[in-house]
């Protein structure tokens, strides 16, 4: 039996297989509201096959956007147009959805990536950045605002509010981003975080923050929600957050009541060196896993059915995340299973494209015609 198509769990939620779509950037909202492109999008990887579909990153207020066209959760209209895509997806797949909730901090602001990709200024409609510490990403951008108590505050409540907007359009997982250089990664790394108060200097308290929010999400999240935690496991820099890091930061949020989390890196700093490469990323994971044992999901270059197999066999990550490779190839856990001897959900209208040699890939079906 394939260890790739077998079940697991993340909290109260099961999951048919171990199968992830990661959270993908779309560059395609208006003002936060979910659009048509969404409803095509995230749509049809519903009817991939994977076990749990991750929207984009959510910004939980309008100056937390990473771009102009992000993804909100914020308000009425955002939940209302989230919502169509929700109530869409539920009526054609079984598929598990998460939503992953984040601030883009001092990152935001930025153009689409096919427009280059860079800081959108004020004269053209961007905005100045929050960050812990009026610290810009990079040497030539204005510094971001530095958030005092009261700003804390607001980006706590925010995603507070956010989570019950997801919870209320009744998402199986909520995602809490820490990773990739976002606000709450920035609060993480001593590279963003030059703040001299209880939220700056130290491991405990560059932790802090992070740690409060997840708090607040864990008192509001109810039991057949899960929620987990997306981190960068090192900055790629020296000086910067890294593994050892990470390992105190996963065992706090597991103390907390975490229930997955997934594993990615870098994000923080431009001066990052990543050695890329297929499976880059999983070593990360296959340590937080054995000494946390926390569900772990791992992602990057993950790439051909095979290479999934053996990280799950092996034990060094309980789930696959993929997300280009999905793009490239939106049947992919069709294919895999396929050729581990897998067997995935396909929607009835898709029955007969099942191949003749493989008479249970889409488990019990039937077809006739007159």
């Amino acid at each position: 039996m394939s260890h790739l198509f077998s079940t697991t769990s993340i909290g109260n939620v099961q999951l048919a297989n171990r199968i992830v779509i990661a959270p993908m950037c779309e560059y395609s909202a208006e003002e936060g509201r979910a659009t048509d492109w969404h409803m095509i999008h995230l749509g049809h990887l519903a009817l991939s096959g994977a076990a749990l579909l991750f929207t984009e990153a959510t910004a939980v207020e309008p100056d937390g956007r990473i771009s102009p066209g992000d993804l909100g959760l914020w308000s009425d209209e955002t939940e209302a147009a989230l919502g169509k895509v929700v109530a869409a997806v539920r009526r054609y797949s079984p598929i598990k959805l998460g939503i992953q909730l984040g601030h883009a901090g001092r990152k935001a602001s930025s153009d689409a990536p096919w427009n280059g990709g860079q800081l959108v200024p004020a004269s053209e409609g961007g905005w100045q950045g929050w960050a812990p510490s009026a610290v810009p990403h990079n040497a030539h951008e204005p510094a971001p605002h530095a958030l005092d108590a009261a700003g804390l505050e607001r980006v706590r409540d925010a995603f507070v509010d956010s989570a019950r907007r997801a919870i209320r359009l009744g998402f199986d997982a909520i995602e809490l981003h820490a990773a990739h250089g976002y606000l709450l990664h920035q609060f993480l790394s001593p590279l963003a975080n030059r703040r001299d108060d209880a939220y700056g200097g130290s491991l405990e308290n560059r932790m802090r923050f992070p740690l409060e929010v997840f708090q607040a999400l864990r008192e509001i999240t109810p039991p057949e929600v899960a929620l987990g935690v997306r981190v960068s496991a090192t900055d790629w820099v020296d000086g910067g957050w890294d593994l050892e890091q990470t390992l105190v930061f996963a065992q706090a949020l597991k103390d907390r009541g975490c229930e997955f989390i997934d594993v990615s890196s870098g994000g923080v700093s431009s001066q990052q060196k990543i050695p890329v490469g297929p499976n880059y990323q999983v070593p990360f994971a296959d340590e937080i896993k054995r000494k946390i044992g926390m569900p772990t999901i791992t992602v990057g270059l993950i790439t051909e059915a095979q290479q999934a197999e053996d990280i799950v066999a092996q034990g060094q990550a309980d789930m696959i995340a993929l997300a280009r490779g999905m793009l490239y190839d939106p049947r992919w856990p069709w294919h895999a299973a396929a050729q581990l001897g897998g067997q995935v959900d396909a929607p009835r209208q898709y029955w007969r494209s099942q191949p003749r040699e493989l008479k249970a890939l889409f488990g019990e079906t039937r077809f006739g015609q007159r």
